[in-house]
């Protein structure tokens, strides 16, 4: 008697779990329309390495330097 209960049990614990993925797919296939839209991929930026900034901030700092001693020396 006690297996018996423990099938019964079972398969109505599995019968209502499934009902949900039932009803999901029928409400999909008959109400929803087929729209067509197409998403556009935004590209996101590189990232710098950890190499790439380094040259750019040394660049920065030789032209900032290099202003910085065209401003001090006097016209000739």
């Amino acid at each position: 008697m006690k297996k018996l209960f423990a099938v019964l049990f079972t398969l109505a614990f599995a019968i209502s779990l499934a009902m949900p993925v039932f009803a999901q797919e029928t409400a999909t296939q008959e109400t929803a329309p087929k729209t067509e839209t197409k998403v556009e991929k935004v590209k996101k930026p590189k990232k710098e390495s950890k190499k790439e900034a380094k040259k750019e901030a040394k660049k920065e700092a030789k032209e900032a330097a290099g202003a910085s001693k065209a401003e001090e020396a006097p016209p000739k």
